[in-house]
C-alpha cells in the first residue's frame, strides 16, 4: 500500500500544463472530489497523502511552491489544517488564495458539523472550537461540498462553467445511488459498538448508526496510558464492542494491545482516498470501509 500511495504522490509532483486550473488540495478527498467535478478541466495536486495525519503537516518549500502557482486551494477548515496551512499561504505570495479571497474554499462551511465545543478548555486536549474536522467519512457532506466547489471552479474559469456544472451533475447522480446502495449494504451494522484510536471516524458513525464506545486516546491528541487502556479492556467487554478501528496513520501498538486483551478485532479503515489499495477515489473509499466493516465477527 505504501508503494502505492508514494507512486499516486509521485504523479502529483508537477502540474500537467495543459490544464485551466491548478487546485492545491489540503487532503487527498478534495484533490479527489475537485477531480471529480473537472475532469481534464483541473490539475489536482495533494498537500497530504493517505499515510499522514493531516493536523502535523511540515510546511515544507514544496508545498509553498505548490501554493504559489495555485488559482484554488481547496481544505477541510474548521481548524484542520491550523498547524501548517497558514504558514504556506502566507509564503506563497499568492494574494488570490488567500483566506477570504475567491481562490480559497474551504469544505466545513458546507456541512453541519459534529462535536462542537461547548467551552474551550486545553486540559480537554486537541479539542476543534469548530468541531469535529473529519467531515468526509459522510458520503452526504461531500454532496454538500460538491455544489458549492463546482460554483466556485466555475467562478474561477468562466469558460469552462458548464463543464463543472455537467460534472456536478453526473457526479451528485452517481453518488446519491451510491449512498442508497451503501446504506442497504450497511443496515446490519447499526447498533454496533466500536472504540476508535482517535475521533477520525465521528461522522461515519453517525451516517451508518455505529456507537462509538470509547476511543484509545483519553482526550483528543493525547496518547493512552495503561489506566485508560485497562478501563477500555473491561469497558469492551461489558458493552460487548465488536470492533476497534484506527487510520492508516495511526501508531498501531494501543489499537494492538487493547484487541489482544479484549479479544476483538482492529480493523484499518482507509479514513480517505489512497488509504487502502481499494480506496483510491471517492466511491471506493465507502465501498472498501463498508466491506471492513461488514467482515467483523
Amino acid at each position: 500500500m505504501i508503494r502505492t500511495i508514494l507512486f499516486l504522490a509521485g504523479l502529483a509532483a508537477a502540474w500537467p500544463a495543459a490544464a485551466a486550473l491548478n487546485v492545491f488540495a489540503c487532503e487527498p478527498e478534495w484533490a479527489a472530489l475537485a477531480k471529480e467535478l473537472g475532469g481534464d478541466k483541473v490539475s489536482t495536486y495533494s498537500a497530504t497523502h493517505a499515510l499522514q495525519d493531516p493536523h502535523r503537516v511540515e510546511a515544507r518549500p514544496s508545498l509553498i511552491a505548490k501554493a504559489r502557482s495555485a488559482r484554488l486551494v481547496v481544505c477541510t477548515g474548521a481548524e484542520l489544517e491550523a498547524g501548517w496551512l497558514p504558514p504556506v499561504l502566507r509564503e506563497s505570495g499568492n494574494a488570490a488564495v488567500q483566506p477570504g479571497r475567491p481562490g480559497y474554499f474551504e469544505a466545513a462551511q458546507f456541512v453541519t458539523r459534529l462535536e462542537i465545543p461547548a467551552r474551550l478548555d486545553r486540559s480537554e486536549g486537541d479539542v476543534h472550537a469548530a468541531g469535529n474536522p473529519h467531515i468526509q467519512l459522510d458520503p452526504r457532506n461531500l454532496l454538500a461540498v460538491a455544489a458549492p466547489l463546482a460554483k466556485r471552479l466555475g467562478e474561477l474559469d468562466a469558460a469552462n462553467a458548464g463543464h463543472y456544472a455537467e460534472g456536478h451533475q453526473a457526479f451528485a447522480e452517481k453518488m446519491r445511488q451510491a449512498i442508497a446502495r451503501w446504506e442497504q449494504a450497511a443496515a446490519p451494522l447499526k447498533g454496533m459498538r466500536v472504540i476508535a484510536q482517535h475521533r477520525s471516524f465521528s461522522y461515519l458513525f453517525n451516517w451508518l448508526g455505529l456507537v462509538e464506545a470509547g476511543t484509545l486516546e483519553p482526550k483528543p491528541g493525547i496518547e493512552p496510558g495503561s489506566a485508560h487502556l485497562a478501563q477500555l479492556v473491561a469497558q469492551a467487554k461489558t458493552q460487548q464492542v465488536r470492533l476497534i478501528v484506527r487510520t492508516p496513520f495511526d501508531s498501531p501498538r494501543p489499537g494492538e494491545w487493547l484487541a489482544e486483551r479484549a479479544g476483538i478485532p482492529l480493523v484499518i479503515l482507509p479514513f480517505t482516498v489512497g488509504g487502502s489499495e481499494r480506496a483510491q477515489d471517492l466511491f471506493g473509499l465507502f465501498d472498501d470501509t463498508l466491506v471492513k466493516l461488514k467482515g467483523a465477527p
